[in-house]
């Protein structure tokens, strides 16, 4: 079934190189095929070439955490903050603060 939506995708890619969503889908579907190469390949273009898609910073983040780069994914996490709160997306900030607060162990119990 993915290498379907893969199929699909890299066809809807050729008709439009520079669309941010289909970056976006593809970066994910790469992710979840377990391809970090590629997947980190089309995350870099959307910060890259769409430094305002929100949605990037918190899974190339998760993706950095994963791999052991943990500095990298905090500063993307920033970055990711510092966009979301740009574009006035409190929701997008307030998953990327979550995840920033949990990398940089600054998590705490509720009493």
């Amino acid at each position: 079934m993915s290498s379907t939506r893969l199929s699909k995708l890299l066809e809807f890619l050729e008709s439009d190189p520079n669309d941010p969503f289909i970056l976006y889908a593809l970066a994910t579907e790469y992710n979840n095929l377990n391809d970090k190469e590629k997947a980190y390949s089309f995350y870099l273009q959307l910060t890259d070439k769409h430094p305002d898609y929100v949605g990037t910073y918190y899974h190339l983040g998760k993706l950095l955490e994963k791999d052991g780069e943990k500095e990298k994914a905090i500063e993307t996490y920033q970055k990711g903050m510092q966009v979301a709160r740009n574009k006035r997306d409190m929701h997008a900030f307030s998953e990327l603060q979550g995840a920033y607060n949990s990398a940089a162990g600054l998590e705490y119990e509720d009493d």
